[in-house]
């Protein structure tokens, strides 16, 4: 029996991803640029061989928050369970045992720290030793966003093909994150549901994907130089398109509340008084404000009075904290090396 502890933590896009290239290996139209947030960790035991009782006949068990899973999120599980034991060589099954601090399905990136997190102690359990880019990769077959959560901090998630399709961090100036939630619910249309819908009927999706290639240039390139201010502006805009894309949609989807508008309504009035701060919400009605770390405490005190604040700096790389039992894991370039597996 081996087991293998992990701990991840979401990320917030500043260049948001949404549309896929290709559907079945996870791979994204076009980059995006996110930071990861040092709250709302996920943290995952994946237990092989263990005895356990398994409530499908895929044979693996997965309990979340104390609860035993069952639904679709048992097959998403066991289906990229799969994909790791296919690299592994191995066909033991698995006790995955995970508690997520992330509020799910409501636009705040908890698949990406669950799959993140879910990612590094499956690797480690089934005895493979991954880089970083392969453990990206492979995360990303569980979560598109999941990809960031890997490296942490500011990092970039190439758009590519298989192979090349990971993230990695990059340079990038102290920021810091205030996260008003506004509604902890799950959403009504899921991101995987609403991202098929713009693809399929949004006119305004093709703009969106040559637009959002250039963002992340420019993106980069103010990252690079520390300029603050154009990386807080092109995050606002990047996300208010990403929205108008959505709502482009048929029928039409709307993650946007009017109090979610009202937040952004409100970091307008934090810059005219002179506080740098921008805002962004990923596909739900919460919204997450961009600053310098010396305006936080002045940006979450400001945004108070619209829902639940939580202020974050810039988060750590997913983690292995523990394991047990470990055989002599596969060498080092010996991952994701199939094509079409991570």
């Amino acid at each position: 029996m081996t087991t293998a502890t992990a701990v991840a933590h979401p990320n917030i896009a500043l260049v948001k991803y949404w549309g896929k290239a290709d559907a079945r290996l996870a791979l994204p139209a076009t980059g995006s640029v996110s930071m990861g947030l040092d709250v709302y960790p996920t943290t995952t035991t994946v237990t092989v061989g263990g005895r356990h009782e398994a409530p499908s006949a895929s044979g693996d068990a997965f309990t979340l928050n104390g609860r035993v899973v069952e639904d679709g999120a048992l097959v998403r599980v066991q289906q990229f369970l799969d994909l790791v034991r296919e690299l592994a060589g191995s066909d033991e099954r698995a006790d995955v045992v995970s508690e997520n601090t992330v509020p799910t399905g409501a636009g705040l990136a908890s698949s990406a720290s669950g799959f993140a997190a879910l990612a590094t102690a499956a690797a480690a359990a089934y005895g493979l030793d991954l880089s970083e880019r392969d453990l990206s990769r492979l995360a990303r077959r569980g979560s598109g966003s999941a990809t960031r959560s890997i490296p942490g901090g500011v990092s970039v998630w190439h758009a590519g093909d298989d192979h090349g399709s990971y993230a990695e961090r990059i340079p990038a100036p102290p920021l810091a994150m205030v996260v008003v939630t506004i509604d902890s619910g799950p959403k009504a249309i899921g991101s995987r549901e609403a991202m098929r819908r713009t693809i399929a009927t949004s006119p305004f999706y093709p703009a969106w994907v040559t637009s959002t290639a250039e963002t992340v240039g420019d993106m980069l390139t103010a990252c690079a130089a520390g300029d603050f201010t154009r990386i807080g502006e092109l995050t606002e805009s990047n996300a208010l398109r990403m929205h108008a894309t959505i709502e482009g949609a048929f029928p039409p989807i709307r993650y946007l509340t009017a109090r979610s508008v009202g937040v952004f309504d409100a970091v307008a009035e934090l810059r005219a008084a002179g506080v740098e701060a921008y805002a962004t919400a990923d596909a739900g009605p919460n919204v997450v404000v961009l600053t310098k770390p010396e305006d936080r405490a002045t940006v979450a005190t400001a945004l108070a009075g619209h829902g639940t604040v939580i202020e974050s700096g810039t988060g750590p790389a997913a983690r292995l904290v523990g394991s047990e039992g470990t055989g002599t894991p596969a060498p080092a370039g010996a991952g994701p090396a199939p094509e079409g597996v991570a």
